[in-house]
This record gives structure tokens, C-alpha cells and sequence, in this order.
């Protein structure tokens, strides 16, 4: 038999119904269609083998030899394909994105945000790498990367989600003690809480908004030195020091209250968190959808 005689995969699922129940009545019901279409459909896939299926009797039917091996053979194919497209359907709901972000970003800006993602995208399986160095494209196992800095190097496509806007923040608890500070010059003498670095100048540091207010960071009071941002934030929040602190990763800790502007004189740079995507990768699927979410949360439009 060519190809092209091959029986329709419908009248197949036919002759499968039919021939595992020994009845046409039967498979009409499990089908959800009459008891003269399965025998229509059986009697023209006979008529194109050339050879009967099923002996008809008196109350019901019985398959032939060579119904019995055809049988076999439709009902292992058919559910060899059943099984392939499970398989094949539940790789398409559940797709692995791999992100590397910060410490801080995942924290307090990413974490809070999952279950809206999960509801947006509920086959997403997002993998989460954290990081303070940057991102190289061409060699970082990654779909996507969310870094603060400048924007990509070689190799990569970014967007800018959030402009680097930082404010000195403490507890309430510490502002009372030592408050109400009035200027920048108040804060020379308390405790000031740092995030350590590979790369100096990456991201704003004390001396830089000591600077931006027109005075001298430099002999301040040591500083309480931190790699990861969430236990610079961790400890403003015990009390133990004020803290740069940066938009929007702050943002909701400021509007609940638990913590405070010590001055409220921002500092603004060009530098901010980008969204970087490898250039050598199409975007598509996952990738694409997660890439779009978090843009529009973001309130960004992607370049022309």
C-alpha cells in the first residue's frame, strides 16, 4: 500500500473504537457520534484494503485474521501518538527560562513579583541564577540577564528597566535616635552601611553622593561592608546603619514604613538596571514572553 492509501487517522480511531469494544453501538457512544457513521467508516477502510475487517453476526461483530493484525497495529500506533503528544504538549506548558540577576533585584524587586508572573505565565519554570559580576553574553549559560550597570558589552541586546536613583534609607527606629537630620553633613558620624564590590565605580558609592551634595565622603566614619545587597538592606532594617538605597529595590520597604529616607536628597545617574538578552540567541517563547511581562512591569517600550 503507497502512502497515499493510507488509511484517514479519523476512520482509524474508528476501526480502533469499534474493533476494542466488539461493537459498533459501543464505540458510537465512546466517539460521540452515531452507530451508522463507524460503520460507514469501517466498511470504506475495507473496501480499500480489499478485505473484511470484521465478520458481521448476528448480535454484534468479531474482528477476521487480518482485523485481529491490523487492530494491534492501529491500537499500538495510536497510542504511540497519544503518548508523543503528552510529551510533546507538556514540553511546550512547562518552558525553563535561566536568569541571572543580583542579590538585590532578585529579593527585593523579582521575589514579590512571581506570583503575578506565575498567573501570567503559568507554564514558566524561571531558574534563577544570583550574581554581582557582570554578564557576559558570549560565555554566561543564561537566557537572560538582569545587571545594573552602564548597559551591554559585546555580544548582547539590553533595555533599560530602571534609571539608577539612590537615597540614603534607615529605620525608623535609628532616625529617631539620631533625628531629625536636616542635610547631607548630618549623616557624617553614624553608621553607614556598604555594598563591596569587584569592579569600584559600577554602581553609586558614599564618596559619589557625599559628592553630589557638594561635600567630602572620604573621612567619613568607617563603613559596615556588605557583598550582598539584601544583607546591606537587612541590616538598615535591625537598625545597625544607614544605607544607599536604590530605586525601585527599596520602594515598597518605603511605603510600608519599615524604612525611612535619613535625607531625602536623591541622586540620579545615566547607569540603571538593564535587561540583557545574548545577541547570538532568538528570542522566542519563554524567553520572549517573560522579556515582554517584565518590560511592561517595568514601564519601558522595547527599542524600535
Amino acid at each position: 500500500m503507497s502512502r497515499d492509501s493510507l488509511p484517514q487517522l479519523q476512520s482509524l480511531v474508528f476501526f480502533e473504537s469499534a474493533a476494542r469494544l466488539l461493537n459498533f453501538t459501543a464505540a458510537a457512544e465512546e466517539l460521540g457520534t452515531t452507530q451508522p457513521a463507524v460503520s460507514h467508516r469501517v466498511r470504506k477502510m475495507e473496501e480499500s484494503l480489499g478485505i473484511p475487517l470484521f465478520r458481521r453476526l448476528h448480535r454484534g461483530v468479531v474482528l477476521t485474521d487480518e482485523g485481529q493484525r491490523m487492530y494491534e497495529t492501529v491500537r499500538d500506533s495510536l497510542e504511540a501518538i497519544r503518548l508523543t503528544t503528552r510529551q510533546v504538549s507538556a514540553t511546550r506548558r512547562h518552558e525553563t527560562l535561566t536568569l541571572i540577576t543580583d542579590f538585590g533585584f532578585a529579593k527585593f524587586w523579582l521575589m514579590p513579583r512571581l506570583p503575578a508572573l506565575k498567573a501570567r505565565l503559568p507554564g514558566l519554570e524561571l531558574r534563577i541564577l544570583t550574581s554581582q559580576s557582570e554578564f557576559d553574553p558570549r560565555k554566561d549559560k543564561a537566557d537572560l540577564a538582569i545587571l545594573f550597570g552602564p548597559g551591554t558589552g559585546e555580544g548582547g541586546e539590553s533595555t533599560l528597566l530602571f534609571r539608577e536613583r539612590v537615597v540614603p534609607v534607615c529605620s525608623p527606629a535609628l532616625l529617631e535616635r539620631h533625628g531629625p537630620l536636616g542635610g547631607a553633613e548630618d549623616l557624617y558620624g553614624l553608621p553607614l552601611l556598604h555594598l563591596e564590590g569587584d569592579e569600584p565605580g559600577r554602581w553609586l558609592e558614599w564618596d559619589d553622593w557625599f559628592r553630589a551634595q557638594g561635600l567630602d565622603g572620604r573621612n567619613t566614619l568607617p563603613k559596615l561592608g556588605f557583598n550582598d545587597y539584601s544583607l546591606v538592606i537587612q541590616a538598615a532594617l535591625a537598625g545597625q546603619g544607614v544605607a544607599l538605597g536604590w530605586a525601585p529595590l527599596v520602594d515598597d520597604l518605603l511605603a510600608d514604613g519599615q524604612l525611612v529616607a535619613a535625607v531625602n536628597r536623591p541622586v540620579r545617574t545615566d547607569r540603571g538596571y538593564q535587561l540583557v538578552r545574548p545577541a547570538h540567541k532568538r528570542l522566542a517563547g519563554a524567553g520572549l514572553r517573560f522579556h515582554d511581562w517584565i518590560v511592561g512591569e517595568c514601564g519601558s517600550r522595547l527599542p524600535a
